[in-house]
């Protein structure tokens, strides 16, 4: 049997959210039942439904930050108890069977559910997201949440957290490693205090000084300001060990890629619409790599949050009301927010 819930849905290209009424389903033997307290806005939730990526079926409702109580358990569920509180991030469900879900990597599954826009595996219908007041998720793709963390400010980093998380992992940030991250918005705060909570030095490569005081709170140790000297990356030439680009914003590879160290590796995580050059011998000289990354999966994701409750890192947060979630949205496009919108689903 269904359940009605209130949600904000996108109902056409470029229209202002919605408040109306979805369908949940009802719980599967491995299902959990939350009730969301709080769901973030991630700039994909924007490009998704103003159709800036493609074409999408309407109504839809965005949302793969989420955090909130557990409110029901299904009859097979071992791991998750009414009471507790659960996050869900950008995964719903994969195959289970392939090899990268045996990997742990279900963010790699060809047939990985997204959290909104996905398709159900046994019914097809479109997935729906967090921005409503419940969620039905398999406890296998649900999240354990730091009881010493802020939950309005942990539940960015179901997606922010992840996607900076990973390539700092996977590229091996370390005590004394030497990073740089190009940008400090949504994304780039987050790989800031998780990279000087792994130890690292962190530089922020950014257009103006404009957050300095921020990036410094946050555990920078340099700031490079490019309009104030342009020529300021030529004088770190050979000192990274590794870059995370969060712009997608067109960059200079080839300017960045001389400030690597040998073995140094420039990973993308935004997405420019113009094509990136590099000229070869950047990359064959010192063995460096430009490369890219994209989430984590479930393994990887609670990682990052049990790393986060250790080292007490959350997301620098705005909360607001459901109701001014469409103003949120231009915010987020003008750059008019440090650092993440939050909405409070009791609002909703």
């Amino acid at each position: 049997m269904t359940t009605n819930v209130a949600a904000y849905q996108a109902v056409a290209s470029g229209a202002p959210l919605e408040k109306g009424t979805i369908e949940r389903r009802d719980l599967r033997p491995d299902d959990i039942r939350i009730e969301i307290e709080f769901a973030g806005i991630c700039h994909s939730d924007i490009h998704t439904v103003r159709e800036e990526w493609g074409p999408i079926d309407f109504p839809l409702v965005p949302g793969h930050e989420i955090i909130g109580r557990v409110t029901e358990v299904g009859s097979e569920v071992t791991t998750f108890s009414v009471g507790e509180r659960a996050g869900v991030g950008c995964l719903v469900d994969s195959c289970r069977e392939c090899e990268w879900c045996l990997k742990g990597e279900e963010n790699n599954c060809p047939k990985a559910v997204g959290t909104y826009r996905g398709k159900d595996r046994f019914t097809g219908e479109q997935t729906d997201g967090g921005y409503s007041t419940e969620i039905i998720v398999s406890e296998a793709f649900a999240l354990y949440i730091p009881e010493n963390l802020d939950p309005a400010a942990t539940t960015p980093l179901l997606c922010a957290g992840i996607t900076t998380y990973s390539p700092l992992r996977t590229w091996g940030v370390t005590e004394g490693s030497k990073v740089a991250v190009v940008g400090m918005g949504g994304l780039g705060h987050v790989a800031v205090k998780l990279a000087a909570a792994m130890g690292a030095e962190v530089t922020v490569i950014s257009q103006t000084r404009s957050k300095e005081e921020d990036g410094r709170r946050f555990g920078a140790t340099d700031w490079i300001a490019r309009t104030e000297d342009p020529e300021a990356l030529s004088q770190h030439k050979g000192e990274f060990d590794v870059i995370i680009n969060t712009v997608s914003a067109h960059v200079d590879v080839q300017e960045f890629m001389a400030t690597l160290r040998p073995h140094g590796a420039m990973v993308l995580l935004g997405l420019p619409t113009e094509t990136l050059e590099v000229k070869a011998p950047l990359l064959v000289s010192g063995r460096k790599s430009l490369t890219g990354s994209n989430i984590g999966g479930i393994r990887e994701t609670q990682e990052m949050l049990d790393f986060c409750g250790e080292h007490g890192v959350t997301a620098e947060i705005e909360l607001i009301n459901a109701e001014d979630l469409n103003d949120a949205y231009d915010r987020v496009v003008d750059s008019d927010v440090r650092y993440r919108f939050v909405i409070d689903a009791k609002t909703i």
